[in-house]
């Protein structure tokens, strides 16, 4: 497959799995803990996709998403937000922030794959 994601994630156990369930399926996973120096590791991992998540350290995933947006050379890449929360809230923040998916905590493995797959046009 060859598609490489950028994992924007700062629960260990979270980390763990989706690093698990896509390598497995044969992408290459590249994993932050942080909101506050996100863009840089960004820009240096030139992801074809980025999982989010809403509550980082140093910066909200939802700052991050605003600034990834508003880079011309981000604002077509695929975003799929997640959130422990998912309150209608959290969604319709996401969405106006230009989130091209959002899922809750806890995820079936079936259905971040099928997002992954969906988002990179596999």
């Amino acid at each position: 497959m060859d598609k490489h994601v950028l994992l924007i994630e700062d629960e260990p156990n979270i980390i763990e799995a989706i690093r698990f369930i896509l390598t497995r399926d044969g992408w290459q996973v590249t994993t932050h803990d942080s909101g506050e120096d996100a863009m840089a590791v960004l820009r240096a991992a030139a992801p074809d996709v980025v999982v989010l998540d809403v509550m980082l350290p140093g910066r909200s995933g939802f700052e991050v998403l605003q600034e990834l947006r508003a880079d011309p050379a981000y604002e077509k890449l695929p975003v799929l937000m997640l959130t422990a929360k998912g309150q209608e809230r959290d969604r319709e923040l996401a969405e106006r922030y230009g989130a091209s998916r959002f899922m809750t905590k806890p995820f079936a493995n079936t259905e971040i794959l099928a997002s992954m797959r969906d988002l990179v046009g596999l």
